[in-house]
């Protein structure tokens, strides 16, 4: 079986690397980025766009895949959209692995969020401001320039900060609660603002803000598409190999 694995969520390496003993198996892994230190997913894999739904769809044909698994992060809206779409029109199995959210617990102090212009609703004037969404998501908050924002960044960038009261910081992780505990306080963090990516990987600054009480603005996830989902990649296994 020709099978099209999308990366992007820590996942998709786990599904490649077992599913390497499977016989009868053929997998194309396609991400949007390498990243600083590229990953190995043991396939042949490809980094980049299609440019086009037109050129996605034309590629998906000329590969001759037979299922798509969506293994993206959960904010990769418009590629999982695209996917679950062209699925569709090619009458090819589909399925995306979407972790479970993040869920607030006693002594969390959430504010939700639909977009990142919400933000400057909830958080002061004046305040300084954990900004965990991404380089790439600051354009939406053009209006948050009245707030310190600290923008953690795990690529070095020669660009300076897009407004006057901000700043990147260049971090690597894995992170721990304690470091994190320790940026905040020494940094003077009022707020934090993320994603709900959900999974272990990001949860240290969650837990961080919990301990020292710092509120924090999470961004709902946007709609995703509708299309049969698990939440693990031991799910996601059992899938490819009902259909090998």
């Amino acid at each position: 079986m020709r099978l099209l694995l999308l990366g992007g969520a820590f996942e998709a390496r786990h599904i490649a690397l077992a599913l390497l003993r499977e016989t009868g198996l053929s997998i194309t892994v396609s991400i949007a980025r390498a990243g600083r230190v590229p990953q190995s997913y043991g396939w042949p894999t490809r980094i980049g766009g299609w440019g086009s739904d037109l050129a996605y769809k034309a590629w998906i044909r000329r590969e001759g895949f037979a299922a798509v698994l969506d293994a993206t992060h959960p904010f990769a809206n418009q590629m999982s959209h695209r996917a679950a779409e062209t699925s569709r029109e090619l009458g090819l199995d589909h399925l995306r692995v979407l972790r479970p959210s993040w869920l607030p617990t006693p002594g969390d102090k959430w504010v939700f969020l639909n977009s990142e212009q919400e933000a400057a609703a909830h958080i002061p004037k004046g305040k300084t401001v954990f900004v965990a969404t991404g380089r790439r998501e600051l354009d939406g908050l053009e209006n948050m320039q009245d707030r310190q924002m600290i923008c953690r960044i795990r690529e070095p960038s020669m660009a300076s900060f897009p407004f006057p009261d901000g700043d990147f910081l260049f971090q690597t992780g894995p992170f721990t609660v304690a470091s994190e505990k320790e940026l905040f306080r020494r940094r003077g963090v009022d707020w934090l603002l993320v994603r709900n990516s959900g999974g272990p990987g990001s949860w240290p600054k969650i837990e961080a803000a919990r301990e020292l009480g710092i509120p924090v603005a999470m961004l709902r996830r946007p709609p995703q598409p509708e299309v049969t989902k698990v939440q693990t990649v031991a799910e996601a296994l059992a899938w490819v190999r009902r259909r090998n």
